[in-house]
C-alpha cells in the first residue's frame, strides 16, 4: 500500500471497487463511433454528447447530420460547429472533424446499440397513453439518488424513432441504469423501439383514447402499448396498471412473451396496491402502499389523483430494477411539476399573487378529466379553465370534447376558455345550462388560436387567488399563453 493509502481515511480505502471506474470518462470518441458505425474517422476527437438539432449543440457535442422528408442536416454544420460541435457524423466528405459513414439515420441506430451493449445498466421502458413522461422522470430520480449520479433517461419526450436511438446514444457506459420513453401514433411503432431498448424492466402507465383516430379502439391501443413487452430481456418485468380495464389482455401479452407480471393500482389483487392517501396542504398527498411483503408510507409532492397511480408505478418499477425504494420516496417528495406537464407558477396580480398550473404539452379525455379534477381540489378564489384542442381523436372527437362538461361542473369552473376547432363541441354543452346544478354553467369563451386566447384572457382579467388551469395539445400551441403571463411570474 502506498504511503497516500495508508494515509487516508479508513472508509475511503474500503470504498468498493467497480470495473465501471476503469471506463472512459468521454461519451465517445473517433475510434469507438467509427466502429459502432462502420464509418472512418477524419481527426482524432473525443466528445461529451451526441445531438441531432444544430440549434441544440453544446460545446464538445458530436452532431449527426440526418437527413429528413424535408430537410437536411448536412446544411446546418456551420451553425452546429459554430456553437461548439467537436465533430459530425456525415455521409459525404466534409471540411469540419467528421466520421464519414453512407447512412446517417443508420449510423445513430447503430451507436445506440453499441451504447446500450458497452453499458451494464439495468433498462427500463416506459410507455403509456398518459403520465408517461411523469413516471420517467420520477423512476429516473429515485434511481439517480441512489446510485449516486448512476441514471441516464431519455431528455424532454425523446420518445420516438428518432429520439429512442439518440436518447441511448448517450447514454455514458459507466450508467448502472436506463430509463427510456416510449411513444407511437400507430401500431407498429413501439415494436421497433422496445427492439433497440431492450429493457429489464417495462412499464405501462395507463390505456386511454391517445391517438384513437389512428388505432381505431381502446382495444387495439392496449395491443399497441403492450408492444413494449417484446423487447424485453429474458426474465424481464412488465409493470401494468391493475385498475385499467384492460388489464388482463396487458397481463396475457406480457406472460405469453415469458415475462413477469407486476400490477399496481388501487385493486384488491394489486401487487403494488394501495393502502391509503392523505391530502396534504401542497396539493400533494401522503401515501401508504403494501407491496406483500413490505408496507411503504412516503409523500408525493406532485398533485392530482393520477399522480397516486404514477407514484405506484414508480415503486413497482424501481423494486423490479433493484433500485432502492427509500431513495424512490424521497425523490417523490422532492418532485417538481415539469414544464407543460403540471410545473405551477405563482404569478403576480395587482393585489397578490395567481397560481397558473401549465400541463400545455399534452391532453387527451383522460388527462383532461384528470387535471380538471385537481384544479377542483385546488382552493381558488376563482377556478379559470383555459382547454384546448384534443387532438387525434377522429370521429370520437365532438364526443370526446362534448363530454369534457360533466368534470368542468364537478370542477367548479368560474370561467372556460376554450382555444381550437375541436373544442366548439364542448361550447355547445356549455351553452345548455341544464347540464349544470341550479342552471348555473360557468361564463364562457371560444377563440380559434392562441393569440386570440391571450386576448380574451388579458381583457377578463386575473386576479389575486385566481386558479388557472392551461391544458390542450401540443399543436394548440398554449404554452406561448404561459409564457405570456408567467413573464410576469415572481
Amino acid at each position: 500500500m502506498s504511503a497516500l493509502a495508508k494515509m487516508a481515511h479508513p472508509a475511503l480505502r474500503q470504498w468498493p471497487a467497480d470495473p465501471r471506474d476503469a471506463l472512459p470518462l468521454a461519451l465517445w470518441d473517433a475510434d469507438s463511433i467509427a466502429a459502432a458505425t462502420g464509418g472512418k474517422a477524419s481527426h482524432r476527437f473525443q466528445c461529451a454528447g451526441v445531438e441531432i438539432d444544430s440549434r441544440d449543440v453544446r460545446e464538445g457535442d458530436l452532431f449527426f447530420a440526418l437527413r429528413g422528408e424535408a430537410t437536411d442536416g448536412h446544411r446546418f454544420l456551420d451553425k452546429a460547429f459554430a456553437n461548439g460541435a467537436v465533430a459530425a457524423v456525415v455521409d459525404r466528405p466534409v471540411d469540419y472533424p467528421h466520421v464519414l459513414v453512407e447512412d446517417t439515420t443508420a449510423a445513430l441506430h447503430a451507436l445506440a446499440a453499441a451504447a446500450r451493449k458497452r453499458a451494464d445498466a439495468v433498462r427500463i421502458g416506459v410507455t403509456g397513453s398518459v403520465g408517461k413522461t411523469g413516471v420517467k422522470e420520477a423512476i429516473f430520480a429515485a434511481l439517480e439518488r441512489s446510485s449516486r449520479g448512476g441514471a441516464h433517461r431519455s431528455v424532454r419526450s425523446y420518445n420516438n424513432h428518432v429520439g429512442v436511438p439518440l436518447s441511448l446514444s448517450r447514454m455514458p457506459a459507466r450508467s448502472r441504469f436506463g430509463v427510456f420513453e416510449m411513444g407511437m401514433n400507430h401500431a407498429g411503432e413501439i415494436a421497433g423501439l422496445t427492439a433497440q431498448v431492450r429493457p429489464h424492466v417495462a412499464v405501462i402507465t395507463t390505456i386511454a383514447p391517445a391517438h384513437i383516430e389512428n388505432l381505431g379502439s381502446m382495444e387495439a391501443i392496449a395491443d399497441a402499448k403492450a408492444e413494449i413487452f417484446g423487447g424485453l430481456v429474458p426474465g424481464g418485468t412488465a409493470v401494468i396498471p391493475a385498475d385499467s380495464p384492460h388489464c388482463g389482455q396487458l397481463r396475457a401479452a406480457a406472460q405469453s412473451l415469458g415475462a413477469s407480471v407486476v400490477t399496481f393500482g388501487r385493486a384488491a389483487d394489486a401487487d403494488v396496491r394501495l393502502l391509503d392517501a392523505i391530502p396534504s396542504a401542497n396539493g400533494g398527498a401522503l401515501v401508504t402502499a403494501d407491496l406483500g411483503d413490505t408496507r411503504l408510507c412516503f409523500t408525493v409532492a406532485e398533485p392530482g389523483e393520477h399522480w397516486i397511480a404514477n407514484a405506484l408505478a414508480v415503486m413497482a418499477a424501481v423494486r423490479a430494477a433493484g433500485g432502492d425504494l427509500g431513495a424512490a420516496g424521497l425523490a417523490l417528495a422532492e418532485m417538481g411539476g415539469l414544464k407543460g406537464r403540471g410545473a405551477r407558477h405563482r404569478i403576480d396580480t395587482p393585489g397578490g399573487k395567481a397560481l397558473l398550473i401549465d400541463e400545455s404539452y399534452n391532453a387527451n379525455p383522460a388527462s383532461m378529466r384528470a387535471t380538471l379534477r385537481q384544479l377542483g381540489q385546488t382552493p381558488a378564489g376563482r377556478r379559470i379553465a383555459v382547454l384546448g384542442s384534443m387532438k387525434e381523436l377522429g370521429d370520437f372527437a365532438a364526443g370526446f370534447h362534448a363530454q369534457l362538461v360533466e368534470p368542468l361542473a364537478e370542477a367548479q369552473v368560474d370561467f372556460a376558455l376554450l382555444v381550437g376547432p375541436e373544442m366548439v363541441a364542448l361550447a355547445r354543452e356549455l351553452g345548455k345550462s341544464a347540464n349544470f346544478p341550479l342552471g348555473m354553467a360557468p361564463a364562457f369563451a371560444h377563440c380559434d388560436d392562441t393569440a386570440g386566447a391571450i386576448a380574451v384572457l388579458e381583457d377578463y382579467g386575473i386576479t389575486t387567488g385566481d386558479a388557472i388551469l392551461v391544458k390542450g395539445s401540443n399543436s394548440v400551441g398554449l404554452g406561448r399563453l404561459v409564457a405570456h403571463f408567467t413573464s410576469r411570474e415572481g
